[in-house]
């Protein structure tokens, strides 16, 4: 466990917690544009807490949530400026070397597989990659839900010389979890997932943004796949804090709810299992926060 590399939290919470303004659609875009002191002070925090990987806030930087007219408007600036601000709280360590990850978002929306349109999606993901590219250490395509949303970021940054990390969401309904037999959001098993990733040129592959209870099967059936293909990938998890059913809504239509039952003594006991299991990148996603954040990492290094 003393090799786990600890990544962030999940933004949007932390910055509702500092006195940002958020409200869908455009969700953590609006910090950006209202008060990027804020987003900065958010990367800083979770750089105190231990966090030696931190992401962009440019995961809501797409059409689904800014809308089309303002991405072909402000889209490239924006971009930029989460990358800036990202940057600027890395390099503002001393002692230690804090990397930054560009967050790659799915362009559809989240946890909408059947909305994913691979005819446009690069048109978006270029304009990410162009302008998030001067600031970022390695890229990060997240909350994915079917194997071609991956495909699409590996296209996207083919020609980058940085990493590529790929992170999927999985299925966590309550006959998920009971089922034991880890799945995307899109119905691909995860051992096909892992497959297509040990072929991808991918450094790490990661499950992020579902519950935590459906992560250490995904993490074993992962590290178990990559054993048979003897292939060197890391395993990572970065899981959220919702309650109830998370794909009963589109991503831009509401707040979840989170868990009164995670707080950060909880979270890391989860961390060790996925730990356990075969990770050696964790973090956390919506809902986890700087002192989640704090714990895990004060937990698995122990």
């Amino acid at each position: 466990m003393s090799t786990t590399r600890i990544l962030d939290g999940g933004m949007s919470r932390e910055l509702l917690r500092l006195g940002a303004e958020l409200k869908q659609p455009e969700w953590s875009a609006l910090a950006l544009i209202n008060s990027p002191e804020i987003v900065r002070k958010v990367h800083k925090e979770f750089i105190a807490a231990g966090s030696e990987i931190i992401t962009t806030n440019s995961y809501a930087l797409v059409p689904f949530h800014i809308g089309e007219d303002r991405f072909q408007t402000e889209g490239a600036a924006l971009i930029r400026l989460a990358g800036r601000l990202a940057r600027e709280a890395a390099d503002s360590v001393t002692g230690r070397k804090v990397l930054v990850a560009g967050s790659l978002p799915p362009i559809f929306g989240s946890y909408e597989p059947q909305n994913f349109q691979p005819e446009r999606v690069q048109d978006y993901l270029k304009v990410l990659v162009e302008n998030l590219a001067p600031f970022v250490d390695i890229w990060l395509g997240e909350t994915l839900s079917l194997i071609a949303e991956g495909e699409a970021v590996r296209q996207a940054v083919a020609e980058s010389s940085k990493p590529f990390w790929i992170s999927f969401t999985l299925a966590d309904d309550k006959a998920d979890i009971e089922s034991g037999e880890p799945k995307l959001r899109s119905g691909e098993s995860v051992e096909d997932a892992a497959s297509w990733a040990a072929s991808s040129g991918a450094e790490a592959f990661l499950f992020n943004c579902s519950k935590p209870e459906v992560m250490e099967a995904a993490v074993a059936t992962a590290a178990a796949a990559f054993r048979k293909m003897d292939a060197g990938i890391e395993i990572g998890v970065y899981a959220n804090a919702f309650e109830g059913e998370q794909g009963e809504s589109a991503a831009n239509e509401g707040l979840h709810e989170t868990r009164d039952d995670l707080n950060d003594d909880a979270y890391s006991r989860f961390a060790c299992s996925w730990a356990e299991a075969g990770a050696t990148i964790i973090g956390g996603c919506c809902g986890i926060g700087a002192a989640h954040i704090h714990r895990l990492g004060k937990t698995l290094r122990s």
